[in-house]
């Protein structure tokens, strides 16, 4: 058990350090972006163009598959059988590739319908018409990410983490080399020829890793293959669950065109803002640890994975709840500092800060959802999760409908909170039947101090601000952020949270 949780304490580092850098080089794409577009029509077109190669990337390459082929691959991997893990690894590249080649085509094709009807209704004709030019342009991103994501799962089934951290850094600066050298000559179809040209050196710089890991490429499909049967059987209830989680967001685009210009833009920038903490802090947790439950499930080690799943839900309280509380106190000025200059001005981030305080409420529930549906997955159990995730998204849907004609799209992003943290309730309690408890009542005990502590760090931070009136966003933001971490952790430490206390004997070895 030390081994392992050395293991995933060394590969959380290595995906965190990733995650970190990439979500730097993301808020630098981002910032060179807004300077240029601001939150206008043209970039809400660009946004909206995302959504169906999205879409069709996490059904397929992306989630979908990641999460019921590392499970299947790893048990090769246990049983040393690597010629029918690279067997497998092929007859997957393979397919997927096909299949995303088929139904990019179509969704191509059908684009301009599928963009009036479904995507924007409330788009002009113009913004409609550049909407299906650059989808059609991100589609071809689609495809090589069909390849680059199976490569990906193959990689962490062998607990390789480095290449795949690096990738997302490289596509990061495909686009803004795009917004930087293009977008001036041909406009918002500069940033849609950086993501094509991104997504091709995601997939070349993890081509290494897996020469290193003796890959073996057949061109088959392995149709016989019963590995592959398992992986099918296991991905519909799996595509079914992040066509659901997709189609809220569809939902969302839909609902926000009706809104007025600006609104897809300023809830892209909002959701960006709170993902830089959910990545880092709940993503990169729940990626590296997915291989080690995935071994935990394969051997019946129920009170290992009770364990892994309970430590690995604290850590992500300790982290997310005071991130949540600084997100919505010094939102303004992390928006200003980022985003507030060229075409972006200060009614661009009043409308960015008005959703990022309602999305801010979900961060926790977001960054706990990554860990534990991967318990699930790692049982080969995927229609739980799809269930659940159908529930939540009727709630959402109902409270988009009704809360968007009171906050506008701030109540859009208030309906997605609340409807993730429905679904991690839901699944949390599954998990506690099925794992014999989670060891609950610690992680609630765990969850009463962090909060007790971030309200300490909440009353600090207000005051700072109230004697920081005028200050330059740049200064406000980093001097809260030290002021507030500073309190969060004394009052932590002050209330015995044992989560704190280890983390702080960790950076004591490392520093001695």
């Amino acid at each position: 058990m030390v081994v392992q949780r050395g293991k995933v304490v060394r590969s959380t580092g290595i995906v965190m350090a990733g995650f970190v850098a990439s979500k730097v080089l993301g808020l630098v794409r981002e910032m060179v972006i807004a300077r240029a577009f601001g939150t206008s029509g043209e970039l809400d077109a660009y946004y909206a163009a995302f959504n169906l190669p999205d879409l069709l990337f996490a059904l397929i390459p992306g989630g979908a598959l990641a999460s019921v082929f590392i499970p299947v691959l790893a048990g090769y991997l246990t049983q040393e059988d690597q010629p029918g893990a690279w067997r497998l690894s092929s007859g997957i590249l393979n397919g997927v590739f096909a299949i995303v080649a088929l139904l990019g085509l179509a969704v191509g094709l059908a684009a301009p319908i599928l963009v009036q009807r479904v995507l924007a209704p409330g788009f002009s004709a113009s913004q409609q018409a550049l909407t299906v030019d650059l989808m059609r342009l991100v589609l071809l991103s689609t495809l090589i990410f069909a390849l680059s994501g199976v490569v990906m799962g193959i990689l962490h089934a062998h607990q390789h983490f480095l290449l795949p951290a690096v990738a997302p850094l490289l596509y990061n600066l495909g686009i803004i080399g795009g917004a930087l050298f293009l977008s001036s000559s041909i406009g918002v179809y500069g940033l849609a020829v950086g993501v094509v040209v991104g997504a091709a050196m995601h997939l070349t710089v993890q081509i290494p890793a897996l020469i290193q890991h003796g890959a073996r490429w057949s061109p088959t499909l392995g149709l016989a293959n019963p590995g592959l049967h398992r992986v099918v059987w296991l991905m519909g209830p799996r595509v079914l669950t992040l066509g659901v989680v997709r189609l809220n967001f569809l939902v969302m685009t839909n609902l926000a065109s009706r809104l007025g210009e600006g609104s897809v833009s300023a809830l892209n920038y909002a959701w960006l803002a709170m993902q830089l903490p959910q990545s880092i802090l709940g993503t990169a947790i729940a990626i590296a640890l997915f291989p080690t439950l995935s071994e935990l499930a394969a051997q019946g080690e129920r009170d290992s994975l009770r364990s892994t799943l309970s430590a690995a839900l604290r850590a992500i309280l300790m982290l997310t709840i005071p991130a949540a509380v600084g997100l919505i106190l010094l939102g303004r000025p992390l928006i200003q500092f980022l985003f507030q200059r060229g075409a972006f001005q200060a009614a661009s981030t009043q409308a960015v800060c008005w959703a990022l305080q309602f999305y801010a409420l979900g961060l926790v529930g977001h960054s706990a959802l990554e860990v534990v549906a991967r318990v699930f997955y790692a049982q080969q159990d995927t229609k739980t999760p799809l269930t659940i995730a159908t529930g939540a998204m009727l709630s959402h849907l109902v409270l988009s409908l009704g809360l968007m004609g009171v906050l506008s799209h701030g109540g859009l992003a208030l309906a997605n909170s609340v409807a993730v943290t429905l679904e991690v309730s839901g699944l949390l309690w599954i998990a506690h039947k099925r794992l014999a408890g989670i060891e609950g009542d610690r992680i609630m005990a765990s969850a009463l101090r962090f909060t007790l502590a971030a309200a300490a760090m909440g009353g600090a931070v207000i005051a700072l601000r109230g004697w920081g009136q005028g200050v330059n966003p740049l200064a406000l933001g980093l001097g809260g952020s030290l002021l507030g971490s500073l309190v969060y952790l004394g009052a932590a430490l002050a209330l015995g949270c044992e989560e704190i206390k280890t983390l702080v004997r960790m950076v004591r070895q490392r520093v001695t």
